[in-house]
């Protein structure tokens, strides 16, 4: 069963939903996120885990990672999930936290990958679905996609296009490893 981290509007988590897969829940840091009326919506149990609300990150990231494996969750996916997330929540699911990303990783990492790429003046980009580890999106890279980027593209219309890659790029990787974590079970 599949975890969910979301910070934003949730189109990453509404294709896997699509998709079919096997989401146990889905935490947020974000109150008001759309993506958990989306999880809602999907019959999908959500939890919010707002930073105050906690001593430490660490405390945080503690606290989400027991009511995702309370949930069922053995696999994260995080969707648009705009926190990093501590070495205590990634011991708690070893090899088992993937990102999707908007660059062709290593290029652009962190949040202003749109950004940097136009401003490098790039004629393609892409994305890029990876491991979580402790760096910022320097993880084993499962599966990528190129984008070519457009001579009047914006951050808006290179951002467009770059979801709908996401929007499939994200569902298939996911149940690619989902299918070698049966078959290493089998």
């Amino acid at each position: 069963m599949i975890g969910v981290l979301v910070s934003g509007s949730g189109t990453n988590l509404q294709a896997l939903i699509d998709a079919g897969l096997p989401i146990a829940g889905v935490a947020s840091n974000v109150p008001g996120a759309y993506a958990l009326e989306r999880a809602r919506r999907a019959g999908v149990p959500v939890a919010v885990f707002e930073l105050p609300d906690f001593e430490t990150r660490e405390a945080r990231d503690l606290a989400m990672a027991s009511w995702l494996v309370e949930q069922g969750a053995a696999l994260i996916i995080c969707a648009g999930y705009m926190h990093i997330l501590t070495p205590a929540f990634l011991e708690c699911f070893p090899g088992s936290v993937l990102n999707v990303h908007p660059s062709l990783l290593p290029a652009f990492p962190g949040t202003h990958a749109v950004h940097d790429a136009l401003a490098a003046g790039v004629a393609e980009t892409g994305v890029t679905v990876h491991l979580v580890d402790e760096g910022v999106d320097t993880g084993l890279v499962l599966a990528q996609e190129r984008v070519p980027v457009l001579p009047d593209d914006t951050e808006e219309t290179l951002l467009e296009r770059l979801h709908v890659v996401e929007h499939r790029l994200l569902p298939v990787a996911t149940r690619n490893l989902l299918a070698k974590r049966l078959q290493s079970h089998a």
